[in-house]
């Protein structure tokens, strides 16, 4: 307990003593007021279902326990958008005599008393004090909420397996995919022992049943452990550089040689992506999503009009939204030598700007499922495509200005937390949710064809005068290259 609280004021300290605390003060208010929205909606939704479902032929609590495997399915989705891994710069405490052990289930603890595993309570809490309080009184809430809990613990360290197992192998991805397939698969085929298994589940958190809790807190013991195993390895490899020296295949990517010097810089681009820990677990993380999110608009009835709208968007923006928001942090590992030479910066933002503009072929591939089954049109896809790649990536690259903290390219259980900046908060606030609000209007106003035709519009001019935009960047940049290089090495893991 001693160690944990100790770690946990180090970690505070670390964090105010850090020459970027004050824009991590404006980050921080972004996520509070988000997280704010978010409660308010689950307290709304838990009230409306407690309404909703009191006129069924049961009680409206077995409707909810009986599929409860949605909701952590759902949790264990957006883990993936919201949730880092628990990190701890290691090298401090190795001239300590702290067992490496200790400090990984520090970090362990640290993450099942995280607040990510509160925000089901929001929609639990009063959906079962107007549900439950009928016939068990409050101590059923209190039991069946703390059950709940649990659940959502167990879901932690199950999305923490998963997310490291994937970002050492990339196939690892199938894991989650055919553990929620499967379960998803027997819910459609309507496998009834499936939705009693979780019936009873939820009944015996709410009488109070010592077994039920017994079961789930043994499935935490289990994920702890194995987490604690995995996290040591990976950390005994970090800290002693620890690396693969089977090269099986290099791709120098020969492609890029016809066009020269930012060809060069495309290519580096690339096997940043592919052959670093960090931005390739990122990557396979937004493709699993992009993949899921098609599909769901592909084949289920359940997402239309405006969320469905936002589905679609998000699938173009998310690429920018987790790469370009950090634009130029990843170079911060190496940014003394882009500044050796003359221009350099430039055909960097320009390569960069090539290759996520290409990229957002993805999802346009992953949404044809979708145009094929009629719930989209081609054309509106398409517009999402070049919208992204002019309007918003316009507002991502402006951050290349402001951005100067360094992320390491492969650290990712003894790197420092990293918090991102208000103004690189704002600006992907703005680039994420000003074309929901303009795709909303407008398909209010004017249809979905006109609204199509005008975003493909804004998109179009913006890509035509990308080479304007981006030199203006550049030029942001170079006046603020002292402040922006100083960062990079103030935050660089030593």
């Amino acid at each position: 307990m001693n160690l944990f609280l100790e770690l946990r004021r180090h970690d505070k300290l670390s964090n105010k003593r850090s020459p970027f605390y004050e824009q991590s003060q404006v980050a921080q208010f972004f996520i509070y007021l988000a997280a704010a929205f978010y409660v308010c909606y689950l307290i709304f939704f838990g009230v409306l279902f407690a309404f909703i479902l009191e006129d069924g032929a049961k009680e409206p609590y077995h409707y909810i326990n009986s599929g409860l495997f949605i909701f952590f399915a759902i949790d264990f989705l957006m883990r993936f958008g919201f949730q880092k891994l628990p990190t701890q710069e290691m090298k401090p405490y190795m001239l300590l005599p702290i067992k490496r052990s200790s400090v990984i289930n520090v970090l362990l603890a640290r993450s099942a008393l995280g607040s990510f595993n509160l925000y089901w309570l929001f929609f639990f809490v009063p959906f079962a004090i107007l549900t439950v309080t009928k016939f068990y009184g409050i101590w059923g809430v209190i039991t069946y909420c703390f059950g709940i809990w649990l659940l959502a613990v167990a879901n932690n360290y199950w999305y923490q397996l998963c997310k490291m197992l994937m970002g050492e192998k990339i196939w690892w991805f199938l894991l989650p995919i055919v553990f929620w397939g499967a379960i998803i698969g027997l819910a459609v085929a309507d496998y009834d022992p499936l939705y009693n298994f979780h019936l009873e589940l939820g009944e015996g958190f709410i009488q109070g049943n010592i077994l039920t809790f017994l079961g789930v807190l043994a499935l935490i013991a289990v994920l702890f452990f194995v987490n604690r195993w995995l996290i040591g390895r990976l950390m005994y490899d970090e800290m002693n550089k620890v690396a693969d020296t089977k090269v099986k295949h290099v791709s120098e990517y020969k492609f890029f040689d016809r066009f020269g010097e930012i060809g060069e810089y495309m290519r580096l681009e690339l096997k940043m992506l592919t052959r670093n820990k960090v931005s390739r677990q990122q990557l396979i993380s937004i493709s699993i999503l992009v993949i899921v999110f098609s599909l769901l608009i592909s084949f289920s009835d359940v997402y239309q009009g405006g969320f469905r709208d936002f589905l679609i968007i998000y699938n173009f923006v998310i690429y920018g939204t987790m790469f370009l928001s950090m634009l130029m942090s990843f170079e911060g590992n190496y940014i003394d030598g882009l500044m050796s030479r003359k221009e350099s910066i430039y055909t960097l933002l320009r390569a960069k700007y090539y290759i996520y503009s290409v990229a957002m072929l993805i999802p346009l591939l992953f949404m044809l499922p979708a145009v094929f089954t009629g719930k989209v049109y081609f054309l509106t896809c398409l517009a999402w495509m070049l919208f992204t790649s002019g309007a918003v990536f316009c507002c991502y690259f402006q951050l290349a200005v402001y951005n100067n903290r360094t992320i390491p390219m492969n650290e990712k259980m003894t790197n420092r937390n990293y918090m991102g900046t208000g103004k690189q908060n704002i600006i992907s606030l703005v680039a994420f949710g000003v074309p929901v609000m303009i795709g909303l209007a407008l398909k209010g106003m004017v249809g979905e064809m006109w609204m199509a035709i005008i975003i493909l519009s804004i998109g179009v001019a913006f890509i035509a005068t990308s080479n304007w935009w981006i030199m203006n960047v550049y030029q942001r940049f170079m006046k603020r290259r002292y402040i922006n290089m100083e960062g990079f090495r103030d935050s660089r893991q030593k």
